[in-house]
């Protein structure tokens, strides 16, 4: 199989007079954990569902997992989408034996017997889908999508709605799948949960993708240098110092944007002279701040 589990060429879509998607290219290195981020409305859905082949491209080719066509019911396939439906009169074990089954799995129960202590459920198999919380019924809709194994398993806001502790819970599962070969395709808008997890992300602003790559490769063309710092007992800084274009409240610290060739020793000196200092880091732009500069209206 091609270093690709999925690969974008000139790919385009449009409703009606609305440019969902312009033409664009992407590629997602199988085995990787690939990230969609961007505004509602920016065209993630849309282009998840291209390689999906819910919808046909206006322009340009889709290939995934080696094929350049084929239909939606794939069953290297695995997809959560961000609208949850589950038969809510049917038993946990009964609604994943039928998603088993319709990707092609004769015996599904071992898998969802794994999948089901792997995710603290356990003993949830003869419970009606009516009968659990929304965290719960997460976690089996999580389940459906990735019980069949597949190759590629495409979440669309995965993580939506989910207490801190299943966030973990789902977050070491994604990473589990990643470690043994699933090529992982997702979209949220929690940031550092992308940061966590993700080996590259893709940026789709008003239907352009706006940045592709590495998280360190984005931060080092996209984001501006910053000094994080603190003086003891919560002082202020002293005003005007040198190579800092502007100072950023950080809770108990500040960030100061500084001139790419900052004399940092120049800062430090400055700082010194007006107090003891407990803090002086050079930091990297989070994912945060720099999706909040790219979709913040102008």
């Amino acid at each position: 199989m091609s270093s690709a589990a999925v690969e974008l060429r000139g790919v385009s879509k449009k409703f009606g007079n609305f440019q969902a998607v312009h033409p664009m290219d992407l590629t997602v290195p199988a085995g990787s954990i690939y990230g969609f981020i961007g505004p509602n409305g920016s065209g993630k859905t849309t282009t998840m569902r291209m390689i999906l082949r819910i919808y046909q491209p206006d322009s340009g080719s889709v290939s995934v997992l080696g094929s350049d066509h084929g239909t939606c019911a794939d069953d290297r396939v695995g997809y959560l989408p961000e609208e949850r439906g589950l038969y809510r009169r049917m038993t946990v074990r009964r609604v994943l034996r039928y998603f088993a089954k319709i990707k092609g799995m004769r015996s599904p129960d071992a898998s969802i017997e794994r999948w089901l202590a792997a995710l603290g459920a356990g003993d949830w198999h003869k419970k009606r889908i009516d009968q659990l919380s929304k965290g719960m019924a997460q976690k089996i809709q999580f389940i459906s999508a990735v019980v069949a194994n597949p190759q590629l398993l495409i979440l669309d806001e995965p993580f939506s709605g989910l207490d801190p502790v299943n966030m973990e819970v789902l977050r070491d599962a994604v990473l589990r799948l990643r470690d043994s070969g699933t090529t992982i395709l997702f979209s949220t808008h929690d940031m550092h949960m992308a940061e966590q997890l993700c080996d590259r992300v893709c940026m789709i602003f008003q239907g352009h993708k706006v940045l592709d790559g590495s998280l360190e490769d984005i931060a080092n063309q996209y984001g501006e240098p910053r000094l994080r710092v603190r003086l003891s007992n919560g002082m202020a800084l002293p005003p005007n110092l040198p190579d800092v274009l502007e100072s950023i409240p950080n809770g108990r610290f500040t960030d100061l944007v500084v001139r790419k060739q900052a004399n940092r020793r120049a800062i430090l000196q400055s700082l010194m002279e007006a107090g003891e200092v407990e803090h002086f880091e050079m930091v990297k732009p989070s994912l945060h701040d720099i999706f909040v500069s790219i979709a913040r209206p102008s």
